[in-house]
């Protein structure tokens, strides 16, 4: 089995992949693990549990269940634009008939990276709507996409701005020192930042400059390992200070209503009613039977259609994009329950409610 690499282009071809901004699009495509396949070989078996969403490239599969039938997925065919056998653990075994090329990616990374994306899109728009923020909006927009902040839950993103506090600098002042414990990170607001390392004993040597919107700091603080460089002003200019203890907070999961799919059964039973907040795509494609629509990235528009007297269970593939969304909703008054784990691994338990698209 040999590895290779795909271009953005054939990504944008994959459901929900095809609902990701370029910025998250390019950050995906880091990700991807290609392979290749000959003959016989075999994809995924019934029963693995692998938390791989996988989508076909080139080539021909063959999908077989527990009873022995089959279905055969062509690459460009429409079935081929949605991931193979998408529940955890796998309902079929796949095999390659001729040579197969498929790309992989981590099914709860993907997801991250949706609800990020789908969640930075809302602040960005209340940032671009906003004229308080008109002299703020490249910085704080570069910021939402910073790969640091992959690290921050996506129901925390409303809270990044709120925990940053600006602090007016001067040209040579020294912000951190090379050595010294970490308590901090800043983005540079306004200014130019110099970046310099010392070997042993050495005068700092000038290594990088850092310009508006950069982020630095953050390694000491993610690693616990002492600053690794000096930062000093090369300008006057502005610092956005990020305190550990702010920076440790948006790392935690804020407490979310979450269940397994046998008591949310029972509080479907009750009365409590579904909401699916993967894209259409997806939706389409198959869903709970009484389920509702609604989009991780229109759920503001249309959560005014929600009743605040019933009790919603949110779903998506892995749990991730329904936790944002319940983060969301439970801000505007309304009761949501999260599916714990989503379809992916709930397909064995659900498979009776599902309706095919």
């Amino acid at each position: 089995m040999a590895r290779e690499s795909i271009d953005k282009s054939l990504l944008q071809t994959f459901v929900p992949v095809n609902a990701l901004s370029g910025d998250q699009l390019d950050w995906l495509l880091d990700q991807q693990e290609v392979c290749r396949y000959v003959s016989g070989d075999v994809l995924f078996s019934l029963g693995d549990e692998d938390n791989t969403t996988i989508y076909l490239l080139s080539g021909k599969v063959e999908l077989t269940d527990e009873s022995g039938e089959t279905q055969v997925v062509s690459a460009g065919d429409s079935a081929s634009w949605h991931p193979l056998d998408h529940a955890q653990p796998r309902r079929s075994t796949a095999r390659a008939l001729g040579e197969v090329s498929v790309v992989r990616f981590d099914s709860f990374r993907l997801d991250t990276i949706l609800s990020w994306d789908q969640s930075a899109g809302y602040v960005i728009l209340d940032i671009n709507a906003n004229s308080a923020y008109q002299n703020d909006r490249e910085w704080m927009i570069r910021l939402l996409r910073s790969k640091l902040f992959h690290r921050v839950p996506p129901t925390n993103i409303l809270e990044i701005f709120r925990r940053l506090r600006a602090y007016r600098q001067k040209e040579g002042d020294v912000i951190i020192r090379q050595g010294e414990a970490a308590d901090c990170c800043y983005i540079l607001k306004e200014g130019v930042c110099e970046v310099a390392v010392s070997m042993g004993d050495s005068e700092p040597t000038p290594v990088a400059m850092l310009e508006e919107g950069q982020w630095f700091g953050e390694e000491a603080l993610l690693s616990g390992k002492p600053r690794n460089a000096t930062v000093s002003m090369a300008t006057d200019g502005v610092l956005m200070r990020l305190d550990r203890k702010d920076f440790d907070a948006l790392l935690r999961e804020p407490i979310i209503n979450t269940m397994p799919a046998d008591k949310v059964l029972e509080s479907v039973e009750k009365g409590a009613t579904w909401l699916d907040v993967r894209t259409s795509d997806e939706y389409d494609q198959g869903h709970l039977s009484g389920a509702s629509n609604m989009p991780l990235n229109v759920l503001r528009l249309k959560s005014r259609l929600l009743d605040p007297s019933r009790t919603y269970v949110a779903y998506c593939d892995t749990g991730r994009r329904s936790a944002t969304a319940a983060f969301l909703l439970k801000n505007a008054g309304l009761d949501v329950i999260v599916l714990d784990g989503g379809l992916n691994a709930n397909a064995a338990t659900l498979n009776e409610s599902m309706t095919q698209g």
